[in-house]
Formats: C-alpha cells, sequence, structure tokens
C-alpha cells in the first residue's frame, strides 16, 4: 500500500516545495512508483516540474472539488517513475467553496482512496497555511514531514502546527504520524545554522532526519528551469542530500 506524506508548515520559505519536488523526483530515480500532489494555490510544485501552471484544467481543485477523480487529473512528468496531480491559482477558492460542506476535511482522502495502492509514496506539498486545504491534506496523509529551516525563528509557530497535527489526531485521522521534521537551508559556516540543529536535535530527538538539507545554489535554480535537482545538476550537494533522504525515507518504511 501506498504511504501518503504531506509536506507541511504554515511558515511560509522552509524548503516544502523543494522539498517535495525534490524527495518525490530522489524516491523515483530509486525506482520507487511516486505521485505528487500540488495542493498549495501558489502552484510552485507543479511549474517546478516543468508543467505550465496557466494550462492547466485538470487538477487539485477539481479533485478537492469532486468534479473529476484523482486519476483523472494525474500528468506523468519528465522526472522518472514520478506522476503530478498539479495545481491552478484557482485552487484558493476551495477554501471558501468547501466551507458549508459536509466533510469537507475529508475530501481530499477520498479523492486518493482508490489510487493509493498504484504508488509507493504519494507526497502532498501543502501551502503555508493552516487552511482547509492543509487541513484536507493532513487528514488524508499516513504522516507528515516537516521542513526546519536552520536560520533565526526557526522554531516559531512550530507548536501551532504541532497542535493542528495534534488535534486532527484526535478528530480526524487518529493513524496520522510524524514522519520526521527535515533541517533545511543548513550552512555549516554560520555559527546560528549549528545552534539550531542542536536545538532542534535537543527538542525532537530522534523525530528529525540524519539528513540535512545543505543551501545550495542549484537547489534555488533548478525550479526556474522547470527541473529537479536530479535532473538539472545530479552531481550537486542538493541532489546527493535530497538521494539520501530518500534512502533514509525506504530504510524507514522497511
Amino acid at each position: 500500500m501506498g504511504k501518503i506524506i504531506a509536506i507541511a508548515n504554515q511558515k511560509g520559505g522552509v524548503g516544502k516545495t523543494t522539498t517535495s519536488v525534490n524527495l518525490a523526483a530522489s524516491l523515483g530515480v530509486l525506482e520507487k512508483k511516486v505521485l505528487l500532489v500540488d495542493a498549495d494555490p501558489q502552484a510552485n510544485a507543479t511549474s517546478g516540474l516543468g508543467i505550465e501552471v496557466d494550462a492547466v484544467e485538470k487538477g487539485s481543485y477539481q479533485v478537492l472539488e469532486h468534479t473529476i477523480t484523482a486519476k483523472e487529473a494525474i500528468v506523468a512528468t519528465n522526472s522518472p517513475n514520478l506522476n503530478l496531480i498539479p495545481a491552478h491559482i484557482d485552487l484558493v477558492a476551495i477554501e471558501i467553496e468547501l466551507v458549508d460542506k459536509t466533510h469537507r476535511e475529508m475530501m481530499l482522502r477520498k479523492a486518493l482512496d482508490p489510487i493509493k495502492d498504484d504508488y509507493d509514496y504519494i507526497f502532498i506539498d501543502c501551502a503555508p497555511s493552516l487552511g482547509l486545504i492543509t487541513l484536507n491534506a493532513l487528514t488524508a496523509a499516513h504522516s507528515v514531514i516537516i521542513p526546519i529551516q536552520c536560520e533565526y525563528f526557526a522554531l516559531e509557530g512550530l507548536g501551532k502546527l504541532l497542535n493542528t497535527i495534534k488535534s486532527i489526531q484526535k478528530i480526524h485521522n487518529a493513524g496520522l504520524g510524524i514522519e520526521g521534521m527535515l533541517l533545511t537551508m543548513y550552512d555549516s559556516r554560520l555559527r546560528l545554522s549549528n545552534q539550531v540543529v542542536d536545538e532542534v536535535k535537543k527538542h525532537f530527538g530522534n523525530m528529525v532526519f540524519s539528513t540535512i538539507i545543505q543551501r545550495n545554489v542549484k537547489l534555488g535554480e533548478a525550479p526556474s528551469f522547470g527541473e529537479t535537482i536530479i535532473d538539472y545538476d545530479a552531481t550537486s550537494k542538493g541532489a546527493s542530500s535530497y538521494l539520501k533522504l530518500a534512502q533514509e525515507l525506504i530504510n524507514k518504511k522497511k
């Protein structure tokens, strides 16, 4: 059965989309079947995989609306073994449209249910908010990866996210676990980066992935070419970090 993992943090700019795209691509390269669901109205995962956002007619918006099935929204990508349910800016309207629906937080889970066995991993790239779309993602997921950037205020807002996860476990999804905290944008030359690593590890112990994603110019450049880091520069530090993380995830599943 496929494992559904939400990549979430309501704080923007922590590396959620970078992680969603490149971890998914790395698992594909390691011969796992992967689906990435773009659940962020900014649609950065979609454009980062070389899909023209303005041309998206079937995507996560229609899937959450239940006007099409998840299967009908899936598109292939140039990355091996990686499929995508793309997003479009119209996804921003879904929060208003679902607000008076019964079981509105279950829409994504119901949509993914028929296809979850077709994949080894399904990743959901969440918006930087704790709104209804993110609630849907966390209700659909088996676990959540929380990217934390190695910068000042790294732990700010984390308590709020963990409380949200706790309440979702109580009300909507008792099986939701934390897959791990992922340290991103690490710069070994900066004392602050090292302090954040120590602090996060002290607080959360073995909930923290041993792989740390280093700050890397190539990781920042790749999305503007619509490529994953593996396609853009397989020899870069960023590529080796995400391949290492993919392997760590595979080993956890065993």
